[in-house]
């Protein structure tokens, strides 16, 4: 029985109101790339594949991407280039603000500003993303690299990050987290998670910054809270580049030599790493060091748990006030875990023996000239316990399949 022209007219309309079909959009590079790119961003929809060809993009202004699921494609991290050394304005490379969205296989290089930024992206991939500042470590770098913020799941997997002002890869104000694989050096900090929770740090190397991976919690921002994260097998070594961060910034009182840094964060693991030629400390353990007047904040590290870490070679060029003599007083190195003494008896403990150096200062937003150091065994933790859950939601892997 043939169908009336009404209906098939009728079924046509639906066919062609309903949603469009996922497609790959290929955008080679070569002339006309920043207005071919940024028009694939825009025009996408969901499910669509935007794939980058091998080569160099020369951008003059930064990128930005507004539909949920898409994926950013090149052909590999030292393929595929978006090259912002001509970019006129200041901001980021790359801002993506829609959710499911994957990043995976090319390079950011030379941008004003941050490298590639996510804010309230659900549930976003960093996939084999690398983001460097070619000419080295520069206070006029931008700040962050990777750099997803407000959102919850967040997998940052084999990415590569080079001379950032601040951090390589920083995670703020999300949960549900997940940095593995990836390798960052020279930068002021390799990795940082801030006023997030449930994050997992794993399986990364991080050298040649002023500071391995931090773990902050600050004042006045609209997420509060950071803690219940793991940080275990990760190589943190040689983390000696002079701190070049802009004077004000929070990381630029972060000393050159500091392999792992926890600030006034709650129920942190640190497990399984090893630490190794990290100048100053291989562990520091501290408060906020500034006065503030939030109310909703807590300025104390609580409950630091160390496991078995192997740290070797660390201490010996501690770049402290009367760094120098103080490694002296101590045989020529400090021990290997460094707390300003604030927090209480639930500050900071081990699974094992472990040295530590107390500046035993007497109350939170003082200087270390109001210290008075001594050597410490840390308290044995015989049993701790973690909230539920940790890391980046598991599906979010199904997407970095070859």
């Amino acid at each position: 029985m043939r169908m009336p022209i009404t209906m098939l007219a009728a079924a046509s309309a639906f066919a062609l109101a309903g949603p469009a079909l996922a497609k790959t959009i290929a955008v080679p590079a070569g002339e006309g790339a920043q207005t071919r790119l940024q028009e694939a961003l825009i025009t996408a929809q969901s499910g669509d594949v935007i794939e980058l060809g091998a080569g160099r993009f020369s951008l003059t202004d930064g990128l930005s991407l507004d539909v949920d699921g898409v994926t950013l494609r090149g052909a590999g991290m030292e393929s595929t280039v978006l090259d912002f050394s001509g970019q006129q304005g200041a901001g980021e490379g790359l801002l993506v603000t829609s959710d499911n969205v994957t990043l995976r296989d090319f390079a950011v290089e030379n941008p004003k500003g941050d490298g590639v930024k996510s804010k309230g992206a659900d549930n976003i991939v960093y996939y084999r993303v690398r983001v460097t500042w070619t000419g080295g470590p520069k206070e006029t770098n931008g700040a962050y690299g990777i750099y997803p913020v407000s959102s919850t799941g967040v997998l940052v997997d084999g990415c590569k990050v080079s001379g950032a002002s601040d951090a390589g890869i920083y995670v703020g104000q999300s949960k549900a987290i997940t940095v593995r694989y990836s390798y960052v050096e020279n930068s002021v900090a390799g990795i940082e998670i801030e006023n997030s929770r449930d994050a997992h740090v794993t399986h990364n190397l991080v050298t040649r910054n002023a500071g391995g991976i931090l773990v902050f919690d600050l004042p006045n921002l609209p997420v509060m809270g950071g803690g219940n994260t793991i940080i275990d097998s990760n190589i943190v070594v040689s983390n000696d580049t002079p701190n070049f961060a802009p004077k004000g910034n929070i990381v630029a009182g972060v000393p050159t030599g500091t392999g792992i840094m926890i600030m006034a964060n709650e129920t942190v693991i640190v497990n399984d790493n090893e630490l190794a030629g990290n100048g100053t400390a291989q562990i520091m353990v501290v408060s906020y060091p500034k006065l503030f007047d939030d109310k909703r904040y807590n300025p104390y590290p609580r409950h630091i748990v160390l496991g078995f870490n192997q740290m070797s070679g660390g201490g010996r060029a501690p770049a402290l006030p009367g760094g120098a003599e103080l490694a002296a007083a101590f045989g020529g190195a400090l021990p290997p875990v460094v707390w300003d003494g604030l927090g209480g008896k639930d500050a900071v403990g081990a699974i094992t023996a472990t040295k530590a150096l107390n500046f035993n200062l007497p109350k939170q937003g003082v200087g270390l000239e109001q210290a008075a150091p001594a050597p410490i065994d840390l308290p044995v933790i015989t049993s701790f316990q973690m909230t539920a859950g940790f890391g980046a939601p598991k599906e979010l892997e199904t997407r970095i399949a070859p």
